[in-house]
């Protein structure tokens, strides 16, 4: 177990910055807007010649009980109480503010370790910024600009002086068998509830605000010996409809999270069916290939009638990704989460199934022998033999000739054969198609002087037997 360090203060002073410092990553999205980080997020930091701790950035505490302040100063006094060590981090050219004291108080009443962190120390007068917090009463006041990396190493030496040798958190691990899942859809379709449901206690804040979530947060979960990663992401909007630069950063984070994920579950809207903007969060899952389980939230609150006509409206949108398992689930009562976890896993088996050449080569006959492609102005494509191109999604390169000409309908053809003969289910399968080069391609055959006088002989003859 390592040590926790918490970072708190009110919003916009700097915490976030100092996260990325800290952790050398750009886990924590910054902006100068006030109120950017809502949810905890953890990192560790790892310096060269010094043991690691584990780091957890909040949201700021604004001083409001109520809405999406309120639930995000409960994240951070959550990250407090839990700490080793608490990093008060306070603004050194705006000085101290009543919010400030209020946080202070009311660390105080936590009796949490706290060291005083005085940030944007750079272009300020550091004796006068220095004096507008002595009231404070710390020994010690570390003055660091986290923008700018200033006095980062100085504060990590009063952290190490202060933190314990072993501590309760636990550290995102980076092992590989340790399935990696992100939950993506449009904002407001119950991605943070349903993550908190799966983890049992409100990791993340759920709202029934659009985009309360801002940040892709990753969390571990242990679960009937399986090991995960769940990615709480941002909601995803048609780009028309992102005009913020933060939710254009969230935006980024999301398609990063799409991106490092083994299985992508979409969450869509019972009540709502299908949108633009689910179509739009299914391309980016379907460009980067990511094996998909599609679950239907706030399946308890339809009739018998309003399921009938959302399983069939579901079949006719969702034709192209038949492909995928579909769950209905109720993430706020916390039906249908088994069949989820099994969709996951069956998901996840056929995109990381490693394939042999030999299978792969005698299902290509198979399907070669039982459907030839069809004849291209006199000619027909000729798949020789194929072989795996990697996992996740299965891919699989076909060698061959005329392939060029080879019909979008014969190219479905082999991946649903592909698909019925490995029982895939839950993944994309992609082919891609090599020709075979002719190795006398732009040589000239030039004729000796021997075969030149035997072609004219031969032409002699021909016209004196006209």
């Amino acid at each position: 177990m390592l040590p926790l360090v918490a970072l708190v203060g009110r919003p916009n002073v700097g915490k976030s910055t100092l996260f990325n410092a800290l952790t050398r990553s750009r886990d924590a999205l910054v902006h100068d807007q006030p109120g950017v980080t809502r949810d905890r997020n953890y990192g560790v930091c790892r310096p060269e010649d010094q043991r690691s701790f584990v780091v957890v950035d909040t949201g700021g505490i604004a001083g409001e009980e109520e809405g999406l302040a309120g639930a995000t100063a409960r994240q951070a006094r959550a990250a407090a109480e839990e700490a080793d060590l608490v990093l008060f981090i306070v603004d050194g050219r705006e000085g101290r503010s009543a919010l400030d004291d209020d946080i202070l108080r009311w660390l105080r009443k936590a009796a949490r370790p706290t060291l005083l962190v005085i940030n944007k120390m750079d272009g300020v007068d550091e004796d006068a910024a220095r004096a507008e917090f002595a009231r404070y009463g710390f020994d010690d006041v570390i003055g660091i600009s986290a923008s700018h990396r200033q006095g980062v190493d100085d504060l990590l030496e009063e952290v190490y002086e202060r933190l314990p040798e072993e501590g309760d958190a636990e550290a995102l691990d980076e092992d590989p068998t340790r399935m990696r899942v992100a939950f993506v859809g449009r904002p407001n379709v119950g991605k943070s509830t349903l993550v908190n449901r799966l983890l049992g206690e409100e990791r993340m804040i759920a709202s029934e605000v659009p985009g309360t979530t801002r940040d892709s947060i990753a969390v571990d979960l242990d679960r009937d010996g399986r090991q995960y990663r769940l990615v709480d992401t941002a909601g995803l909007r048609r780009k028309s409809r992102v005009d913020e630069a933060v939710e254009k950063f969230s935006v980024v984070k999301t398609l990063q999270a799409i991106e490092q994920c083994q299985v992508a579950v979409l969450l869509l809207d019972a009540t709502e069916g299908v949108t633009d903007q689910d179509a739009s969060v299914l391309g980016a899952i379907l460009d980067a290939g990511r094996a998909l389980v599609v679950a239907i939230n706030k399946w308890d609150g339809l009739t018998t009638y309003q399921r009938e006509q959302a399983e069939s409206m579901l079949a006719r949108k969702l034709s192209f990704v038949e492909w995928a398992e579909s769950v209905r689930i109720s993430a706020k009562h916390g039906s249908g989460m088994r069949e989820l976890f099994r969709a996951v896993h069956r998901a996840h088996a056929s995109a990381t199934h490693e394939f042999s050449t030999s299978e792969i080569n005698k299902a290509l006959e198979i399907a070669y022998e039982t459907n030839p492609p069809p004849s291209i102005r006199g000619h027909v494509s000729k798949l020789r033999y194929v072989h795996p191109g990697g996992s996740n999604p299965p891919t699989f390169i076909v060698h061959g000739t005329r392939l060029k000409v080879l019909p979008e309908s014969y190219k479905r053809y082999l991946e649903n054969f592909f698909r019925k003969r490995f029982k895939l289910v839950g993944t994309p399968v992609r082919f891609i198609f090599r020709e075979g080069t002719n190795p006398y391609e732009g040589k000239k055959n030039v004729l000796t002087e021997r075969q030149v006088a035997k072609k004219r002989r031969m032409i002699r003859h021909v016209k004196r037997g006209k």
